[in-house]
């Protein structure tokens, strides 16, 4: 079993920065992709980016040109790095992983989320 801890996550002014991270631990055959979602209050959970194991990279049209994710493989830890932060951007960030199972299929496991705060 995976598990996902995610951390970094507080409360920023708008055009702050902030940087989440979020590392597996457990039994890991192998990590296929990540991801970050995110929710807002009252509505739906939507993906913000993901990342491949070869690293394609893909970002919500809100996100694009601030937010940029990246992987370390070797830590089987995901990363957001944040910039020019909105008070749109305030939710509860979550981590996704897509693992694979000692049969050889795909397992997603969700991490408990950590709460970005923007004020204006």
């Amino acid at each position: 079993q995976v598990q996902l801890v995610e951390s970094g996550g507080g409360l920023v002014q708008a055009g702050g920065s902030l940087k989440l991270s979020c590392a597996a631990s457990g039994i890991i055959y192998g990590i296929n992709a990540w991801g970050w979602y995110r929710q807002a209050p009252g509505k739906q959970r939507e993906v913000v980016a993901t990342i491949t194991s070869g690293g394609s990279t893909n970002y919500a049209d809100s996100v694009k040109g601030r937010f940029t994710i990246s992987r370390d493989n070797a830590e089987n830890t995901v990363f957001l790095q944040m910039n020019n932060l909105k008070p749109e951007d305030t939710a509860v960030y979550y981590c996704n992983a897509d693992t694979w199972t000692y049969a050889g299929g795909i397992v997603k496991v969700w991490g408990q989320g950590t709460q970005v705060t923007v004020s204006s």
